[in-house]
């Protein structure tokens, strides 16, 4: 599949709605920052193209995401992907779904949690700390004005400190946005993605 024809052979449809500009036309830094993560996965997923249209916005997201997702913490990042794509299936966004789909089944090395998470989350093969998690994420991305002590209980007894709460929050919190500007972009998740950890 190319940029300009899809499977069917029809015209492949744009990443985003809103103009995306290309490599040359970048600043330096983010220019360098895309090429790394091609270099790094063999493809530039397209919520880099996408974002750099708003270069100090660009700048901000990731300095966010990589905060969130790259630390140290006592969620595993596996965990923290589990929370992406548990709560970007609710908010119904195809593109995080499908790329922290990818990256869920890398991390997990397991070819079939991304799909459990995605589709009922408490049915899947998860433990039930991890059930917890995510169903604390859920309330938090849902309806966070009904969070409580109780919450906080509930995820105590599982072991999870107030720093993991936290993460847990913030993880759910910040791909909220994300959801939300993915599904106004239209933004469109790469094929690479879809086999990406199946195999």
């Amino acid at each position: 599949m190319t940029e300009q024809t899809a499977a069917a052979g029809t015209p492949e449809p744009p990443i985003s709605r809103f103009p995306v500009p290309s490599l040359d036309e970048l600043p330096g830094d983010i220019r360098e920052r895309i090429l790394a993560v091609q270099e790094k996965s063999g493809f530039v997923p397209n919520v880099f193209l996408a974002l750099a249209h708003r270069p100090d916005e660009f700048r901000a997201f990731f300095a966010y995401h990589d905060a969130l997702m790259e630390k140290e913490s006592g969620l595993t990042k596996a965990e923290r992907e589990m929370i992406v794509v548990a709560t970007s299936s609710a908010n119904e966004c195809q593109y995080c779904v499908v790329a922290h789909g990818a990256i869920l089944r890398i991390r997990a090395k397991n070819p079939l949690i991304s799909d459990q998470v995605a589709a009922n989350y408490r049915k899947a093969d998860i433990s039930a700390r991890q059930r917890a998690m995510l169903d604390f994420a859920m309330r938090v991305s849902q309806s966070a004005q009904t969070v409580d002590e109780a919450d906080f209980e509930a995820l105590h007894a599982h072991g999870f400190t107030d720093e993991d709460i936290w993460d847990i929050a913030g993880v759910a919190s910040f791909f909220g946005l994300s959801n939300r500007m993915a599904n106004v972009m239209a933004m469109r998740p790469n094929a690479e993605f879809y086999g990406m950890g199946r195999g």
